[in-house]
């Protein structure tokens, strides 16, 4: 995991990070990187904003919706399993409906402090299969969207697929990477822990530090396609910080630099009515306890 900066030891030896920079930047990929050239027009994409990212004390996440939830459900928060205040969950370990109060700093469009909004408890957590967290507010939709004029962002429910623009918006430093899906792992494995199907970024996307649980934006849709979460910072093999991927006939790819995220389409099918984790909802193939 390369993205919490503060808590346990090993979150101190991730990655460092400087002072919080006032302004968003944005670090488009350079137009010499053939795996990002576009060889056929992109259709015109939906412009990428802030709007409902927010930040942690040590991380990233952003403010999302399923496509049946409601205004009047309890909004939901996500960010990565890495980054429970809790500490990093075991392998096998999944952590649900477990009380929280923990504050997220809502950001605007410009990437301005919009407010703060509250936790009433972590709704799903884990480390295995995925690195995702999800957190209850104790705010609805309507209520943030009439008090902030923020919206939710949207789970695709579909798959992303490889050669997609994306964006990875970190609400922690204020920043977005801009880069392409550059494939999937079969298995992700890093230290302790295993992760499937991850999507691999082209090199564009150099996140750093805090950017753990940044939305993985799809340009075209605007839609969220995965979480943000990891990547091989030393060139190790299957390290803490130094992720490996591992095919279907356990060949060991190490890939120096190259980052990574965890898809969500598969937690659309868990929300149920009340943006209700329910593991039990058919199509729900998260980890249960």
């Amino acid at each position: 995991m390369n993205k919490p900066l503060v808590g346990t030891a090993l979150a101190a030896v991730l990655l460092g990070a400087a002072s919080v920079p006032a302004a968003a930047v944005s670090n488009d990929a350079p137009s010499s990187d053939k795996r990002t050239a576009a060889a056929v027009k992109a259709p015109a994409a939906k412009a990428v904003s802030f709007a409902g990212t927010v930040a942690l004390s040590n991380c990233s996440g952003s403010v999302v919706r399923v496509p049946s939830s409601q205004p009047t459900d309890p909004a939901l928060v996500m960010s990565n399993g890495h980054c429970l205040e809790t500490g990093f969950p075991a392998p096998g370990q999944v952590i649900v409906d477990r009380a929280s109060s923990r504050s997220f700093t809502l950001l605007n469009a410009s990437g301005g402090n919009a407010g703060t909004v509250r936790a009433s408890k972590i709704a799903y957590g884990t480390m295995t299969d995925n690195d995702v967290s999800l957190y209850q507010l104790t705010s609805t939709y309507k209520d943030i969207e009439s008090r902030y004029g923020i919206k939710a962002l949207e789970l695709d429910s579909a798959r992303p697929t490889q050669g997609k623009a994306i964006t990875v918006v970190s609400g922690y430093w204020k920043r977005m990477y801009k880069c392409n899906v550059d494939g999937f792992a079969y298995q992700l494995k890093e230290g302790r822990w295993t992760w499937k199907d991850s999507v691999r970024y082209t090199s564009a996307c150099q996140t750093i530090g805090g950017t753990s649980g940044s939305p993985v934006v799809d340009d075209a849709t605007g839609k969220v396609v995965a979480v943000n979460n990891t990547g091989n910072e030393n060139g190790e093999r299957c390290t803490d910080n130094n992720p490996c991927e591992v095919d279907q006939n356990g060949k060991v790819t190490v890939r120096q630099g190259i980052n990574y995220g965890q898809q969500t389409y598969t937690i659309v099918p868990c929300v149920g009515a009340g943006n209700k984790i329910d593991l039990n909802r058919p199509g729900c193939t998260l980890p249960k306890p």
